[in-house]
């Protein structure tokens, strides 16, 4: 979707520090991190929010949560603890709508998230 910044990314049309790159996932450092390591986990298909996930989406979707981990593993985070968070329509706070699955890690989370 030429109207969609993640997708943008993918397609190397906007820059993004990429951190791990596959056939079907890209996962790049956020641009306002709100933690030490915050990273953007993402499906290189545009699928605009969790509800619009399908049965075949599947694979992708699990594969988002084992990139996660590796990076986690990658980053010395691992141990510690790390948190994995998807927003779901504005009011969960997406504000790109090509889903996302944030990695934060590096610091002491609190919760209730917010």
């Amino acid at each position: 979707m030429s109207d969609c910044l993640f997708c943008n990314i993918v397609d190397g049309e906007i820059p993004g520090d990429i951190v791990y790159d596959s056939d079907s996932v890209l996962a790049f450092n956020d641009i306002s991190p709100e933690a030490p390591h915050h990273v953007l986990i993402i499906p290189k298909k545009h699928i605009p929010t969790l509800n619009d996930v399908s049965n075949s989406d599947r694979d992708v979707v699990g594969e988002l949560h084992l990139v996660a981990k590796k990076i986690a593993a990658e980053r010395g985070i691992s141990g510690s603890g790390y948190r994995t968070v998807f927003n779901c329509n504005s009011d969960a706070g997406q504000a790109v709508f090509h889903i996302h699955l944030h990695l934060l890690g590096g610091r002491k989370m609190s919760w209730p998230p917010g």
